[in-house]
């Protein structure tokens, strides 16, 4: 028949078709098991939502060959366990609206059937101690039930994972990389669920024994040591309706040790590079650029705030108002950092504390205002003039409001050590402050107000200084130069690589800006943050330390003490902007001790 003819009726055979089921279940069955790791995570989950108080995680060659998941937790008749492996099969929710807040880790019903499609499963279960189901499935099979004996909870064995799917099994790594990702999911979980015993074991050979824990810190050092627990800072804020708590690495042990993140959200572990960053914005300027610090954060929001709904391994989670939640994380993680050491073990007693040693004085605000007789405080205010000295040369005083002080203030009486350290009697011992590190951690605070206000105090010098650079120490000018200007800087080109400085920031008295600027191009020499914000970080950071009071200054007693208070009223006083401590003290305790007196 000739295929123009309008009459003719052309046959053809349609090219979509319905897969088969078991080859349905094994592509969806992808989405749930990728690997070894995802059948422990669905297992211990399932274990945790049916009430177990133990779990007991038998692994064998990195999962491949075995994972068993045994608990006692309450168990399922013959009927439920046959029902488990069915599609969609769930005793979690009923209908749409359950998923609405929904609390337990599983709820979809895709697990178990999941694993069945690619693997072989064999399930114990009991109500109580004595007659149980034993359920025998493999590659979505129908399933064999037969009764046995056993205690109450419920074991779950799977074997020869991707047996029947050979193209999936080539994705697996090494054991000892599956074994790695098996411990990650369930020192998770372990980390979670601190009310539950944890036993996890490795061809043979126990790896984890973590008992019920009272608190996060108590099951951080069941997993890594209690020196590693005791070295991290409480986080505890509320901010609305959203609460965060947990525990975060000081900035000082910051890239000294393996990096371990957990985060949870209403009792689930999840994974949010949003919520990673912002934790991370919280250490700003208080550790080196390229390092990250170990967070352990546990975070509450409303039920119907959030959707756990968003993928099946529900490892994501999609808020209603991402912005506000990943801003209570930073605020919580930055008090918890401002207050280290000054709250905790140095306590913010120190910047006002409740009793003051003998010999100390009252200073208020009048007295820092003053004229001193024995120097120029390093934060006096004084009219911003440039002249020249007897040698020619502009001396620059100082232009920046000082410190007030609302009230009256109790200043301790301090003391210059080797022209490096003020020192001072508190009632828990006696403490150190880096007048280096402190006056850093001052101006960069200072600073970073002034370039992100747009408010920087320039003076403009009686006789410019000009600075002859390097080509890259040019090119680190050119990539800084909005930066250098927004501080305060006035500078312009002078031919060839030479540059004119007319204005520059006068933070305190001592301030010499040819060398500060020398000294801060050359460290920015082969800088290449990429962000404008990591670049106007680093900038400042690095005027700020070069900009310091050096160890080897000495230092007037209205000096160390515009100091003392200017550290107080910083947001991080407890560190510098390399992630270095500020403050040291040494306990009483320790001193009775070493004179054998404790």
């Amino acid at each position: 028949m000739r295929s123009d003819d309008p009459s003719a009726t052309v046959l053809r055979v349609s090219v979509i078709s319905v897969l088969p089921s078991a080859v349905a279940d094994q592509i969806a069955a992808g989405e749930v098991v990728e690997r070894p790791a995802s059948v422990v995570k669905e297992l211990v989950e399932n274990a945790l939502d049916a009430g177990a108080h133990a779990i007991e995680i038998t692994i064998l060659d990195g999962g491949r060959a075995l994972v068993r998941v045994s608990d006692d937790g309450s168990g399922m008749d013959s009927s439920d366990a046959v029902l488990s492996l069915a599609r969609h099969g769930t005793s979690k929710i009923h209908t749409s609206s359950d998923l609405t807040g929904v609390r337990t880790f599983g709820f979809r019903g895709e697990a178990l059937p999941a694993i069945c499609s690619v693997a072989r499963i064999e399930i114990e279960t009991a109500l109580e101690d004595g007659p149980g189901t034993r359920v025998q499935a493999a590659g979505g099979e129908p399933a064999i039930v037969v009764p046995t004996q056993r205690r109450h909870g419920t074991t779950v064995s799977v074997t020869d994972l991707f047996y029947n799917s050979p193209a999936r099994a080539r994705f697996l790594r090494g054991a000892r990389s599956e074994w790695r990702a098996i411990t990650e999911v369930v020192t998770s979980l372990a980390l979670t669920r601190r009310d539950v015993r944890f036993d996890l074991a490795h061809d043979g050979r126990r790896s984890m024994s973590a008992p019920p824990a009272t608190s996060l810190r108590v099951r951080t050092g069941a997993l890594w040591g209690v020196e590693h627990a005791d070295a991290l800072l409480d986080v505890d804020d509320v901010a609305g309706a959203i609460q965060v708590s947990g525990l975060v690495e000081r900035p000082a042990n910051v890239g000294t040790a393996t990096r371990r993140i957990f985060l949870s959200v209403n009792g689930r572990s999840i994974r949010d590079p949003g919520l990673l960053r912002a934790a991370e914005m919280a250490y700003r300027s208080t550790i080196p650029a390229g390092t990250r610090p170990s967070l352990y954060l546990e975070i509450a929001v409303p039920a119907d705030s959030i959707d756990v709904n968003v993928h099946p391994t529900k490892a994501e989670i999609r808020f209603q108002d991402r912005w506000t939640v990943e801003r209570a994380v930073e605020r919580a993680v930055r008090r918890a950092l401002g207050t280290f050491d000054a709250a905790a073990s140095m306590g913010r007693s120190f910047f006002g504390g409740t009793t003051v040693p003998s010999g100390d004085t009252q200073i208020t605000e009048s007295e820092i205002l003053a004229p001193q007789t024995d120097d120029t405080p390093l934060f006096q205010q004084q009219t911003a003039r440039v002249a020249p000295d007897a040698d020619g040369t502009a001396s620059i005083a100082q232009p920046l409001e000082p410190e007030r002080l609302r009230d009256d203030y109790t200043v301790p009486a301090l003391t210059q050590l080797r022209r490096t350290y003020i020192m001072f009697e508190h009632d828990d011992g006696v403490v150190l402050i880096d007048q280096h590190s402190a006056h850093e951690r001052v101006l960069y605070e200072a600073f970073m107000h002034d370039i992100e206000s747009g408010a920087a105090n320039s003076q403009r010098l009686l006789l410019p200084f000009t600075l002859t650079l390097a080509a890259q120490e040019l090119e680190a000018f050119d990539e800084n130069k909005q930066y250098f200007d927004r501080l305060g800087f006035e500078i312009e080109p002078f031919g060839g690589n030479a540059l004119i400085v007319h204005s520059v920031p006068v933070p305190h008295p001592r301030f010499d800006a040819e060398r500060c600027l020398r000294d801060t191009l050359a460290s920015l020499t082969g800088d290449r943050a990429s962000a404008a914000a990591g670049r106007h970080e680093r900038l400042i950071a690095t005027i700020s330390c070069k900009a310091a009071v050096k160890g080897g200054d000495v230092l007037s007693g209205a000096e160390m003490r515009a100091l003392f208070i200017a550290l107080r009223d910083t947001k991080l006083p407890a560190h510098d902007v390399h992630g270095r401590s500020t403050i040291v003290q040494l306990a009483w305790t320790e001193v009775d001790r070493r004179f054998g007196r404790a």
